[in-house]
């Protein structure tokens, strides 16, 4: 069974100089942690400020917080694959379930994009409103699942100012229904595989485009196949999905062809694929 997991804002656990440290849990992580009933003896994990990551065992839980002890300082691992998500803007809790799940799953990053057909609207009051909610549940669901790292949710981009970070991933991968005869995902991925990235270095970041309730336009097809040369359009298979449903099972896939998720990585060398993918550095 896998520790809770937590996330430390401020707080170096390398910085501790006593043998047993409070640990300076946000207030909500802290509620969270009283839900979960956690008593002295318990072990959880911790992911400070510095991403080191640790097992501690709580000595302690008062209304002082918890108190704990290093049990072992753990490797973060290094292999795992990065996904970045380019979800197209839904109404109502759509957008909500597809950040919940697919942390779940392990998606890295995630990139609301703003296109023609996209139902909601956003203004600059409710896209800030929303961004810090999809970062909240994210985080929530980081920690739930387990997962070393809490995925990065940016501000909702256009398709036009999505196209820096699109060009700096090592392929794009774009769910379309309405092109004819598109390859599988898996076949995509494979092809990705066999070409060099742009520094030489084997595929690291793969990004997902999935459209909104009324899909891609065929412009925006275009403009995002011309954003990378390792753009291509894939297919989910016979059936349409909605888009809440294809943004959590396209990065499953590729989740899965990376090797994440049980899968064989697209030619398996036993080597890292991955890079950390961050948009404030993409779009530099």
């Amino acid at each position: 069974m896998s520790l809770p997991h937590f996330f430390l804002d401020q707080q170096v656990i390398a910085h501790e100089s006593h043998d047993t440290f409070i640990l300076d849990l946000s207030s909500e992580d802290a509620k969270h942690a009283k839900v979960l009933r956690l008593g002295a003896g318990e072990h959880i994990g911790i992911v400070d400020a510095h991403q080191d990551y640790f097992e501690v065992e709580i000595v302690s839980f008062d209304n002082e917080g918890i108190r704990v002890r290093i049990a072992q300082h753990l490797d973060a691992p290094s292999h795992l694959p990065h996904v970045v998500l380019f979800q197209g803007l839904a109404k109502g809790d759509k957008m909500d379930s597809v950040i919940r799940h697919a942390t779940e799953l392990g998606v890295s990053a995630f990139v609301p994009l703003a296109c023609k057909r996209s139902v909601l609207k956003l203004d600059k009051k409710r896209a800030a409103n929303k961004v810090q909610r999809w970062r909240a549940i994210a985080k929530s669901a980081a920690m739930q699942s387990g997962q070393v790292r809490v995925p990065e949710v940016s501000e909702p981009h256009s398709i036009t100012e999505a196209l820096p970070l699109l060009s700096g991933l090592s392929a794009v991968l774009i769910c379309w229904e309405e092109a004819p005869g598109t390859a599988s995902l898996s076949q995509a991925l494979r092809a990705a595989f066999d070409a060099p990235c742009h520094d030489g270095e084997p595929i690291a970041t793969i990004g997902v485009v999935v459209g909104p309730e009324g899909g891609l336009d065929a412009g925006e097809v275009e403009t995002l196949l011309s954003s990378n040369r390792a753009a291509s359009l894939v297919s989910l298979g016979p059936s349409i999905l909605r888009t809440e449903t294809a943004g959590i099972v396209a990065p499953a896939l590729v989740l899965y062809e990376l090797g994440a998720l049980g899968g064989a990585r697209p030619g398996d060398s036993g080597e890292s694929v991955c890079r950390p993918f961050s948009y404030d550095e993409e779009s530099r």
